[in-house]
């Protein structure tokens, strides 16, 4: 190391050369199938009730009608008729998944918008912002008189 111009260790030095160097403490091992820098959620994703101007919501797989979180084996859609406790309302439903189900099951469930008795059924919900939004104007001629009360013509 002695005949470069510059004493920083590189590649080219060997083992013997840098002397004991203190062991460091080595990170834990990622668990398998976690991405990177993350950590795991529940089967029912992200559940955080403490968020404020949030809300959880349920809704329709197909018509995206708001419905009653408490979901019977015989529930339907209000709006369009589509059975609520089937596989595409279920919060466990995963196209790639084997089964189309991220938990255990023996066999395919089939079809998948149908009801059915599944025990692991657990329902979808979202969270939304609440807005809060302004009584909207009773008439276009309203919205007319607000921009001419704005260049005021």
């Amino acid at each position: 190391m002695s005949d470069r111009k510059y004493r920083q260790r590189g590649y080219q030095d060997d083992d013997r050369d840098r002397g004991r160097q203190p062991e460091r403490t080595s990170r834990p091992a990622p668990q398998p199938g976690a991405p990177a820098a993350t950590r795991r959620l529940s089967s029912e994703g992200a559940r955080n009730p403490n968020l404020m101007g949030y809300h959880e919501v349920v809704k329709c797989a197909r018509c995206g009608a708001p419905v009653d979180p408490a979901i019977l084996s015989l529930s339907t859609c209000g709006k369009c008729g589509q059975a609520l406790h089937a596989c595409v309302q279920c919060a466990h439903f995963d196209t790639s998944a084997t089964f189309e189900c991220q938990q255990k099951i023996p066999a395919r469930v089939s079809p998948k918008d149908a009801a059915n008795d599944c025990t692991l059924f657990a329902v979808r919900a979202s969270w939304e912002r609440e807005t809060s939004s302004s009584v909207a104007p009773s008439s276009t001629s309203s919205a007319k008189k607000a921009f001419d009360d704005l260049f005021n013509f």
